[in-house]
Parts: structure tokens; sequence; C-alpha cells
């Protein structure tokens, strides 16, 4: 079994991921089951890319609204009757979420809306691919639900119809399968493709409702390829039917080339970009304003309408600050431009006149990044500043900026900036004890106790005591010493033979007599007692 949610998180970009989460939560703390459903789902599993989200909620929809807003997503439009909402997440992560209803058409194009469970949501689809659901809910999250195999038409690259008379109630269905065609380069399965050439023969199209024009003109604008899917429509005499003033002879071409190529560099350098409203002015460049206005007012996003209006006066307005004094400097113009909307970027690369504003753009897309690759990375891991420590990014991107003023050149330089930085040396560990044998040899290469010192009675010495063949006998370890005021005992070396039986008796009582006298004066220093007997000790072992 596929694993779909890992599916999920690895084609989906992190701002897209960022969104799934934020919906999840959202729809969760107002009790709602929520599903990814529609072209989002297709795209993750066919592996193609993934151009918007779709998500469906069991409830009503329009109460998400205010919580969606207070995270920083921007309602672009809105569908009370349909309860819909298209929204502008943070990223340019662009969503449609919608209410789980049933639809059943009376008239061509007009449906009755009653709100109903996700199964019932599956089956009022167009095509195959597209009602599929996978779950984002606690119990059952990444269950996918396919009713109708939809996962088996990917594989095979089919578009299927649900039911017989699919193109005669939603005709803009029609127009949805011409553009999925064209852009994944798939085919009509053949039941499909006969329902498909007997709607064409039967001009269902004309039954189609303003509300559906609207959102297919807004959706060529988001095609990545939006001049081969017009000549598609235009071939099949649609154009006329979605908006007669607009034809393929009106569009900027030359202006659509040089922007995929300026959104590519954007992308190259990190940057997500939704370019739809820039698209859609060299769409309708040569097309009237009185038309293109006409055009605005079908489209569901107003918000992108807006976007799409204000597009010259922005610009403007960012050439203006390119240009002032503020921003001369390499860095303030980073800063300036990856705060800025992408598409204004992509519009004022291609449309601008100024050479210092060219420049400046040129220069964020293709020489500023190089920067990045001479990043001291390895120098910082010497220093041991490791991405481990709080400040990691915050160097980098300081370094960066200072990099592209030409404040940080050298090495000496970069090294001076990061001493600040730099963290201490960590603690040495403690040694571990000696055990064993090491004492042994620590006792052995300690030097002798003094023979006689003041107040201290010397012990017998056993190394003088001449060895001996024959059985050994016990060493003598510890002899104790009789001083003023305590005890003292002196460590003698160990496991020496005693010379004989006879010598070894006498010295033990000798040993023993200084610990008699030592409670007798304790106040008095004891003479150290004469040192003869050592030779009646020598006598008698030669005996």
């Amino acid at each position: 079994m596929a694993d779909y949610i890992y599916m999920m998180e690895s084609r989906l970009s992190p701002a897209q991921l960022r969104v799934v989460g934020e919906v999840q939560e959202i729809a969760r703390a107002h009790e709602m089951n929520v599903y990814l459903t529609g072209g989002a789902v297709r795209d993750i599993i066919s592996g193609f890319s993934i151009r918007d989200l779709d998500f469906t909620v069991q409830g009503n929809v329009l109460k998400l609204q205010k919580d969606l807003q207070k995270g920083g997503a921007i309602i672009q439009g809105s569908d009370e009757n349909f309860r819909i909402l298209y929204v502008l997440f943070p990223g340019n992560v662009r969503a449609e979420i919608a209410s789980a209803r049933a639809e059943t058409y009376a008239k061509p194009g007009k449906p009755e809306v009653s709100f109903e469970t996700i199964n019932e949501d599956l089956r009022r689809r167009d095509f195959t691919v597209n009602a599929m659901a996978l779950s984002l809910n606690p119990g059952s999250r990444g269950l996918l639900m396919d009713p109708f195999n939809g996962v088996a038409d990917i594989e095979t690259k089919h578009l299927r119809i649900l039911q017989n008379y699919a193109f005669l109630e939603e005709p803009s269905r029609m127009l949805r399968a011409l553009r999925l065609v064209t852009r994944f380069h798939w085919t009509l399965e053949e039941r499909t493709q006969a329902r498909f050439d007997a709607a064409k023969e039967n001009n269902y199209l004309e039954h189609i409702s303003n509300r559906a024009i609207g959102y297919e003109l807004e959706q060529i604008a988001h095609e990545d390829d939006p001049l081969t899917v017009m000549k598609a429509f235009e071939k099949e005499g649609w154009m006329k039917v979605l908006f007669p003033a607009w034809t393929v002879a009106k569009v900027d071409s030359s202006g659509l080339a040089a922007l995929q190529k300026t959104r590519q560099q954007l992308a190259d350098i990190g940057v997500s970009s939704d370019p739809a409203a820039a698209r859609m002015y060299f769409l309708t460049n040569k097309v009237s304003e009185k038309e293109v206005h006409a055009m605005q007012k079908l489209m569901p996003r107003q918000h992108f309408v807006e976007q799409w209006r204000n597009l010259e006066a922005d610009a403007k307005d960012l050439a203006k600050q390119l240009t002032s004094k503020e921003h001369a400097a390499p860095s303030a113009t980073w800063k300036l431009l990856m705060s800025t909307r992408p598409e204004l970027i992509i519009f004022l690369d291609i449309s601008t006149r100024q050479s210092a504003v060219e420049q400046k753009i040129k220069a964020f897309l293709t020489k500023w990044p190089q920067y990045r690759q001479k990043m001291p990375l390895l120098k910082m891991t010497e220093m041991r500043i490791t991405p481990e420590l709080p400040v990691y990014q915050q160097l980098l991107d300081e370094m960066f900026l200072m990099m592209l003023d030409g404040k940080l050149r050298t090495e000496a330089e970069i090294v001076k900036f990061l001493e600040p930085h730099q963290p201490p040396l960590p603690v040495a560990p403690p040694s571990p004890a000696r055990r064993g044998r090491g004492k042994k040899k620590v006792a052995k290469a300690a030097p002798p106790a003094p023979a006689a010192q003041e107040g201290v009675a010397a012990s017998p010495a056993p190394a003088e005591v001449p060895p001996q063949s024959g059985k050994p006998g016990k060493a003598e370890t510890k002899a104790p010493v009789a001083v003023a005021s305590k005890k003292v005992e002196v460590v003698a070396p160990a496991k020496q033979p005693p010379a004989s039986k006879a010598a070894s008796k006498p010295a033990a009582k000798k040993a023993a007599e200084p610990k008699k006298k030592s409670h007798s004066k304790p106040a008095a220093k004891p003479k150290p007692k004469p040192v003869p007997k050592k030779k009646k000790i020598a006598k008698k072992g030669k005996r």
C-alpha cells in the first residue's frame, strides 16, 4: 500500500506543507473534517508540478475565513452560494477551500447545490483523476479515497468522465478536458472521447454560465504555457465563446518568453513565484482597455484582478526605490527585492527601460547569489561555529550582506568577524583513577621513609636481611612507630622473605617494643634506641 502522506510531504514545497498543516489545524479547531482533494491529489500521484492546493471540508467553510486571515492569508475572493474561499497564503501558495457539496442539474450549466459528505462531493466531480481525496483527519490521516479508480487512469494517462451526461450538465468540463489534455499530453478514454465529440457537435458550450467563463479565463493565466492552451481553444472555436475580443493574435509572445526566463532565474535562487498577474498582462497586451475591464469583472478572484490592474503602478514605485540613495548599497537592494512580490520583479525586469534598474535586477538574479557559494563554512566549523548554535543562520545572513558590500574579502576579516561568536573550548573530562597494578607500581616507586627523625623511631629495614634459600616467610607489611602525640604507621615494602625463623621472631619482638613504650610517657620525646641489635640479628643469621 502506498504511503500517501510521505508522498505528499516529499512532493509539496515547504510553503505548501505549512499551508496544509495550517488548514488542518483550523478545521480541527472548528470540529470539521478536512481533505486534500482534486488537482492537488492528482498532481501528487502523477508527479506533475503542484500549482495550487484544493481542500474540501465537511461544514460551512465561510466560518474559517477569520482564522485564515489571522494566520496571514489573503482572501482573494469567495462564492457564498457554493461556499468556496479563494485564498492566497504566504509564500505565494494559492488554495481553494470549499464545503463538501452535491450537485443536481435541472438545466445545463445551472446546478442545484446541497451540502453533503465527502463521498457525495467526489461523486459530483468531472473526471476520475479529480475525484480523489486524501484524509487529513486524526485517525484516518493518509487514507486515500478513490471510489472511481482514478489512480489507474493516472497510470494509463487517460481522462475519464464519471457520468455519461457530464458534458451536458456542465459544459465547462469540455474546456477543462481540452486544457488538461494539452497540459499533460494525455488522451481521452474511448467512451469519454465519444461523449466529447457529441458535445462539440451539439454545441453544448453555448450553455456555459458566466461564473464558469470567468473561472476558465483566470485558469489560462495560471498555465505554464498559456499560449498553447489558447491555440487549442481557438482551433475548436471556443475562444469566441470564452471572450470574443481575446485572440492569440493579441498576445505578446516575446513578453511571455521573457517572463518564463526570469521566473526560472528566481526559482534558481530559491524564490517561488506565481506570475499569473504579470502573465495576464502580456496575454492581453493588445486587447483594448475597455475589453480588459469587462474580462476582469467575470473573474472570481478579485484580489488577483487588483494585482493585474496595479501591476504597472507598483512596478514604477519599485523602480524609484531601486534608484534611491537609501538602496544604493547592494545589501540594501538585496533586502528590498527579497521583500518584494516576485511578480513585480519579473514584470519590471521585462518592461523597464532604465539601465540602472536593469543592472540591479540582473545582479540580483545572477551575480549576487554566487556569494552564497563563498560562505566560509569550513572555517566556521574549525572555529566550532556549527548549525547547532542559535546564531548560526543569523551569522550567515550578516556575512552574506557584508560580502555584497565588500566588507568581508579576506580570511582575516572573516575570522575577526566570527571571533566574538566563537564558543569556548569544551572542558576536558577528569582522568580515571588508577587501579590494580598501577597502585603497586606507585608504591614501589615511592622513596623509602627516613631512618631517624625527631620524634619518630626508625623501623628495621627488611632490605638489609640477606635472602635465604628455602621456604619464604610472610613479609611484614606495617610496622607501628611511636610518636610524641599520635601513632604513625610506616609502610614497608611487601613480600620480602626473612633470613630464617630465628631471625624473624626477634625482629617481630623488637618491632612490638616501641608500641608498649609509646603509652608510658606521651608528653616526653622518646629517645631513639641504639641500633647495635641489628648486628646480633645478623650474627644469628650467619650461624
